[in-house]
C-alpha cells in the first residue's frame, strides 16, 4: 500500500444498433502497423464512458440550444429539482446557454422523470436510468433521484464540449454492475484542501464513481479537527512529508465536503487508520504512548513503525471519542478503521485492539471497513475488506481473504499493482512510486474484478476503488497526472457490465474524451498505449 511494500458486442452488450456494430468494428486492434488506415471515428453512443449496459442509435436527435428547458416533473419533489439544477450548472458551463429550469413534464426540452414502478424505470435498480433523445427533446427516466444524476452524467457526455449543437437521436439503457464505485484520497501524507478535494468529487462523479474514501489520518498528519483532543489536529496536522507546514480541516469543512459530495451522490467513507499508522496521534498525546513519552513529528516516508497502546484503557476512551465523533459528521453507513501495516503490533495484540475497535463502529450504528490484513484476526459479521494484495502478495494472505469473503465479508478490490494510481505509469514517470511495478494504463484497466482472486464469486465483491497514496505526490498538478486517465479506467470496472470490458474499444473511448478533459483543465496523463486525438 505504501512505500517498502507495498465489435461493439462488446462495447454496447445489449441492443446495440447495426450502425453502431459496423463503425465498431473497423476499430484498429494490438497489431495495427504503420500506415494502417486509420480507425473509424466513434458515433457518439460508442463514445460512452463507462460503456453502458445497452445503448441503440435511432432517428434525429434533440437541437440543444438556447431555447432548451430543464423540465423536473410533477411540482414538488425538491430533490429531483436539485438534480436539475446541478445538471443546468454543468452543461452551462460549455454552452454558454441560459438553461432555466421549470417544474413539470410537458414541453420540449430536457426532462427529468421519476418511475417507482414497473414502466420505463423498471429494472434498473438505484442507481440505474433509460435516457431517449428525439426531435423534441431528451427524457431522463429513474428510480431515484441517484439514478437520474447519472443520466444527467451521461447526457453531459452527449452534448457538443464547445455547447450548442445535437444530442443524437437514439436510447440508452444502463445499470451499475457494482454497488460500489471508489476512489480515495490520502491527504495525510501531504494536506490537501477541502476545495480540491471537491474538485476531484466533480471529476469523479461525472463517470459515475459512488465513493469517496478519505484518509485522513497517518505518522505524518491528522487532518481532522476532534473537539474531545483538539491537539491532534492542531499539534498532529502542523507536518508532513518532507517537512511542510501541513494543515487540517474544522468539522465545518469536512461537512461541506460530505454534503458536496453527497449532493453528486457520491458517499464518503472517512478513514481513521490504527492501531499502526499513528505517529501523528501519539506525538499529540503523551498519555497514548506505552511508556508515557510523545515521540517527535514524523516527516518521513517509512511505515510500519507506529502502535497505540493496545494494554492501555485509555488507548479505547480515545478510538471510542474519536469515532464517535466521527460517526456524527458522517451520514453513510460506513466507517473505515484502517488495520492495515501494523507490524509494530504483535498478532495477538492486533486481534485484541480490532475487536474492540470494531465494536466501538458498531455501538455508532455504522459499519466497519478495514484493510485485508483484518482478515487474519475476527472480522465481525458484515465487516468489509478493502484488498490492496498484488500480483506478488503470499498465496496464504489471499487465501485469508477468499475464506473471510466465503464467510460473508464483502470485499473492495484495490489491487495495488492494478489501482493505485501513486504508481508510475513508467520508469519516466515524475512524481510517483514502483514497489508494486509500474502500471500503464492498459494494465489499470485490463482485468476482470468478478473473477480476479480465486475462491472469491463476483457475488462476493462489493466493489472497486482506486486509492491515490500522496506520500510523493504534493500538488494538484501531480495528483491530476497520476489519477488520469486510469481513474476512467476504474469507473468502467465498476460499472459496465463483464461482456463490455475490453481494451481495444475501451482505448478508443478513453482517448475520446480527451477534448472533455482538456476542456476541464485536467493535466491528465498522454499516455503513449492510447490513440489520442
Amino acid at each position: 500500500m505504501r512505500v517498502l511494500r507495498r465489435a461493439l458486442g462488446a462495447l454496447l452488450a445489449l441492443g446495440a444498433a447495426p450502425a453502431l456494430v459496423t463503425a465498431c468494428g473497423s476499430a484498429q486492434g494490438d497489431d495495427a502497423r504503420p500506415g494502417d488506415d486509420p480507425p473509424a471515428a466513434l458515433a457518439p453512443f460508442e463514445r460512452l464512458l463507462p460503456a453502458p449496459v445497452s445503448a441503440r442509435a435511432e432517428g434525429p436527435g434533440y437541437s440543444f440550444g438556447a431555447g432548451t428547458v430543464i423540465r423536473t416533473g410533477r411540482g414538488g419533489d425538491e430533490e429531483v429539482r436539485r438534480v436539475g439544477e446541478l445538471l443546468a450548472e454543468q452543461l452551462r458551463g460549455p454552452s454558454g446557454l441560459p438553461l432555466p429550469v421549470v417544474d413539470g413534464a410537458q414541453g420540449d426540452g430536457i426532462r427529468l422523470r421519476i418511475d417507482e414502478g414497473d414502466g420505463a424505470g423498471g429494472g434498473l435498480g438505484d442507481e440505474g436510468y433509460r435516457l431517449e433523445s428525439g426531435p423534441s427533446g431528451v427524457t431522463l427516466t429513474a428510480r431515484t433521484p441517484a439514478g437520474l444524476f447519472h443520466a444527467g452524467q451521461t447526457l453531459r457526455q452527449l452534448v457538443p464540449v464547445a455547447g450548442p449543437g445535437t444530442v443524437p437521436g437514439g436510447t440508452v439503457t444502463d445499470r451499475p454492475r457494482f454497488a460500489y464505485r471508489g476512489a480515495m484520497v490520502d491527504i495525510a501524507r501531504h494536506y490537501f484542501t477541502v476545495e480540491q478535494v471537491k474538485r476531484y468529487v466533480d471529476q469523479l462523479a461525472q463517470y459515475k464513481v459512488n465513493t469517496l474514501h478519505l484518509h485522513l489520518t497517518d505518522d505524518q498528519g491528522w487532518r481532522l479537527a476532534i473537539d474531545s483532543w483538539p491537539r491532534l489536529a492542531e499539534y498532529g496536522g502542523g507536518s508532513e512529508v518532507g517537512g511542510g507546514p501541513g494543515g487540517h480541516w474544522t468539522k465545518d469543512e469536512y461537512r461541506e465536503l460530505v454534503a458536496y459530495a453527497g449532493q453528486r451522490y457520491v458517499d464518503v467513507v472517512p478513514e481513521i487508520d490504527m492501531p499502526g499508522h499513528v505517529n501523528a496521534a501519539l506525538a499529540s498525546y503523551a498519555e497514548l504512548n506505552c511508556d508515557g513519552k510523545a515521540p517527535d513529528r514524523y516527516t518521513g516516508v517509512k511505515v510500519g513503525f507506529s502502535s497505540l497502546c493496545v494494554a492501555k484503557e485509555r488507548t479505547y476512551e480515545f478510538i471510542d471519542e474519536v469515532l464517535g465523533e466521527l460517526a456524527e459528521l458522517t451520514p453513510g453507513r460506513y466507517l473505515h478503521i484502517g488495520g492495515d501495516e501494523a507490524h509494530a503490533t504483535p498478532a495477538a495484540d492486533y486481534a485484541a485492539f480490532m475487536d474492540r475497535a470494531q465494536a466501538v463502529v458498531g455501538r455508532y450504528g455504522k459499519t466497519v471497513v478495514a484493510w485485508h490484513q483484518l482478515a487474519t484476526a475476527r472480522p465481525v459479521r458484515g465487516a468489509v475488506l478493502q484488498y490492496w494484495g498484488h500480483d506478488k502478495t503470499p498465496a496464504a494472505d489471499k487465501a485469508a481473504v477468499a475464506a473471510a469473503a466465503k464467510a460473508g465479508h464483502p470485499l473492495i478490490l484495490s489491487p495495488a499493482d492494478r489501482l493505485y494510481l501513486d504508481m508510475k505509469y513508467e520508469p519516466a514517470t515524475k512524481p510517483g512510486l514502483a514497489w508494486a511495478g509500474y502500471v500503464p494504463v492498459r494494465r489499470a484497466y485490463d482485468w476482470n474484478p468478478g473473477a480476479y482472486l480465486a475462491g472469491v464469486p463476483e457475488s462476493a465483491v462489493l466493489g472497486v476503488e482506486a486509492p491515490l497514496w500522496t506520500e510523493n505526490v504534493a500538488t494538484r498538478g501531480e495528483w491530476e497526472q497520476m489519477a488520469f486517465p486510469r481513474v476512467l479506467g476504474l469507473a468502467e470496472l465498476g460499472w459496465s457490465p463483464a461482456a463490455s470490458l475490453g481494451w481495444e474499444a475501451y482505448g478508443r473511448r478513453l482517448a475520446a474524451q480527451a477534448p472533455r478533459l482538456d476542456a476541464q483543465g485536467i493535466g491528465f496523463f498522454r499516455a503513449p498505449e492510447v490513440p489520442w486525438p
